[in-house]
């Protein structure tokens, strides 16, 4: 199962997503569910760099573990833009794992900081 953790601040951004897990909908290569799951994760990371030009913490490791972080010190607009990405990252997902609940799970956690 794929579990996306999307992680919120007092004042209820979004700081960071974490995605792990495999769906294990189809077979390595054939999973739509994992394919889907993981281009809006990336999608969203090329949007902060690429559209925004912020450079977030960003890991991948060979088990297929994604985290984004965004820095600290975000320009107010610059913030509300990457609200915006993350959280059409957050619903897209949200959405697949309506859709597929067996193979995504989505939580989102309180940070209690900023």
């Amino acid at each position: 199962m794929i579990r996306a953790v999307f992680f919120r601040d007092g004042q209820g951004a979004i700081t960071r997503f974490e995605i792990t897990g495999h769906a294990g909908f189809a077979d390595r290569g054939d999973d739509i569910v994992c394919a889907a799951v993981s281009a809006l994760g990336q999608a969203a990371i090329l949007g902060l760099e690429e559209v925004l030009h912020l450079v977030p913490e960003v890991e991948l490791d060979e088990e297929g573990r994604l985290v984004c972080q965004l820095p600290a010190d975000v320009p107010a607009d610059l913030h509300r833009a990457a609200q915006a990405i993350l959280e059409t990252a957050r619903v897209g997902i949200q959405a697949i794992a309506s859709d597929y609940d067996e193979y995504v799970r989505v939580e989102e956690r309180s940070t209690g900081g900023r």
